[in-house]
């Protein structure tokens, strides 16, 4: 198993500039480039990679910067996949949630063309050594959990197994190597679909389309252990358990339990980002499952608020982990990104710096210096 470069980490996507998001509306309004966007997305990304190291932290990303959403982006250019805009539902108290969008797969699954190979390219050129430049790409279970069978074309795949999760697996391991080659050493897969599963409005939701909410985790870590086997040596593979993080707010909640064994014992994963920033996440007992060799990296920071988080607390808080895991297998991260998708959640820009610090500073002093 590979080992984070650090017992702080971060799990991508930060607030972006304003400068970027006017550039974007340029370009959605046809009066600037694809091209002079993307000079405009490079002057970003190298601000954000400075802040990144300003701060402190050892794993550095592009901020998700080129992305509208974490998901959809990179799923759209994966060859056989269709994917359309989700839409901002307003709810009845005045909130608003993101209609899931609906991805499907129309064709075989294939990797079309290098997705992530210049974008990685470019944030390597800009981090400073004695950094990892991390690259964080949407879970291919994306690819089922959403539609299930139906989302699925029969013409392509009249059966799933194994054709549809071994094609899958293959697009992402040719993603993996093209990245390898570039120079990439941490990938991280974000995945909303175990999450999910442990929330007991979202199991129905997969009963209703004609799937088993147990025995669903165990299919996904096969499938996520399909990809394993194709990624490079040398390659740390982690995964993000997200529960939803669209304008500060969440899609689902509950115990990790239902989960735990499968995410934890049966699928080879080096790392596992787990949110843990207030009580929809349970406790700590499905840690219990962690086999030596694999990280946890606790999410108690949150990124939907500003308010700070006690240093105190969150020592508490690791100790109650380490009651459950080893405390040489834990680190410290916020619960998501800052900015899952282009809207930002709502918190303010220095907000970011002091969480991130609060991190590290924590981490340092549980753990000892790097």
């Amino acid at each position: 198993m590979m080992k984070l470069p650090a017992r702080y980490d971060h799990v991508g996507s930060f607030l972006r500039p304003k400068f970027l998001l006017d550039a974007r509306a340029r370009k959605a309004k046809g009066e600037i480039t694809a091209a002079q966007l993307r000079t405009v997305e490079d002057q970003a990304i190298a601000e954000i990679v400075k802040f990144q190291e300003d701060v402190g932290l050892k794993s550095i990303t592009d901020g998700e910067f080129r992305r509208t959403y974490f998901h959809i982006d990179f799923l759209e250019q994966l060859g056989g996949v269709k994917t359309d805009i989700p839409v901002t539902i307003r709810k009845p108290d005045g909130s608003e949630e993101l209609a899931p969008p609906v991805i499907r797969v129309i064709d075989k699954v294939r990797h079309a063309k290098d997705i992530q190979r210049a974008d990685f390219e470019y944030l390597k050129s800009q981090v400073s050594a004695g950094r990892t430049p991390k690259v964080t790409i949407p879970s291919p279970t994306m690819l089922h959990f959403r539609g299930g069978r139906a989302g699925i074309s029969k013409d392509a795949y009249p059966e799933l197994e194994p054709a549809f999760y071994d094609d899958v697996a293959k697009a992402y391991g040719d993603e993996l190597r093209s990245l390898y080659e570039a120079g990439c050493r941490y990938v991280q897969m974000d995945d909303t679909n175990l999450a999910y599963l442990c929330d007991e409005k979202m199991r129905e939701a997969a009963r209703q389309r004609g799937d088993d909410p147990n025995e669903l985790p165990h299919r996904y870590a096969k499938f996520i252990n399909k990809v394993v086997a194709q990624k490079p040596q040398g390659m740390l593979l982690a995964m993000h358990l997200c529960r939803g993080n669209f304008k500060s707010t969440h899609a689902a909640a509950g115990n990790y339990e239902p989960v735990a064994e499968a995410l934890l014992k049966e699928m080879d994963i080096d790392a596992y980002f787990m949110e843990y920033d207030d009580e929809r996440s349970g406790d700590f007992r499905p840690l219990r499952y962690l086999p030596k060799g694999k990280t946890v990296v606790l999410g108690l920071v949150t990124t939907k608020f500003g308010q700070l988080e006690s240093k105190d607390g969150l020592k508490r808080r690791i100790e109650e982990a380490a009651k459950y895991a080893p405390m040489e297998q834990l680190a410290l991260s916020p619960q998501c990104g800052f900015s899952s998708t282009v809207h930002g959640n709502n918190i303010a820009v220095e907000d970011q710096r002091n969480k991130l610090r609060l991190v590290i500073e924590t981490a340092r002093e549980m753990w000892g210096e790097d």
